[in-house]
Order: structure tokens, then sequence, then C-alpha cells
């Protein structure tokens, strides 16, 4: 896992868990959070909403607002707080049906 914002330097011998974010398999192991698991591979969770910088999460405790990202059946989570599931299948951004504005519905 090179190119990533965080490098693992322990407990490498934890269970392997897989996911996929914007449809790039990736893996994280068990114990990790959605956030660290992503950030091990990425620079960034996904672009700011007013500006093109990236987000990478800010508090990494949940009272801010930077590490929203979407499951792709829809809801948004904390990646920073939410533990890592085998088979989640994640986005950095909303798809149409997900976000009003976005093509889906709106009402």
């Amino acid at each position: 896992m090179s190119g990533g914002r965080l490098v693992r330097l322990a407990e490498t011998a934890r269970t392997p868990i897989s996911f996929t974010f914007d449809g790039e398999a990736l893996t994280g192991l068990e114990g990790d959070t959605v956030l660290t698991a992503i950030l091990l591979s990425r620079r960034a969770l996904r672009q700011a909403e007013f500006g093109p910088e990236a987000r990478a999460g800010f508090c990494l405790m949940g009272a801010c607002q930077d590490c929203w990202i979407w499951q792709e059946e829809g809801p948004r989570l904390r990646a920073c707080s939410t533990p890592l599931r085998e088979g989640m299948r994640l986005r950095g951004a909303p798809g149409a049906a997900q976000w009003p504005g976005r093509g889906g519905d709106t009402t």
C-alpha cells in the first residue's frame, strides 16, 4: 500500500478486510476505521464542496464534518468513527440519487 497519507508501522498481523472505495478494491485490517483504511492507500477522502481542496479528515473524532463519505447504497457515514467491515462499498462523492440537486429525487 503505497501513496497513501498514512503509513502502518505496527499491528500488521490483524485480519485483512476487503472493501471498495470509488470502485477501487482496497484492503484494511480488522479494527481499522474507514478513515484509516482509506488513507493508507489514498491521500484524501473526497473533494471539498466549496473549493478545489481535497479533504482527508480534520478532528478525527467525529466532531467536525470533514470526513463524511457515502455508502453506495446511499447513506452517509463519518469515516473517522465508523469501523471498517468486510465488503463495504464506499464513495467519496454522492451519487445522483443521494444528494439533492444532482439528478435524484429532492422531495
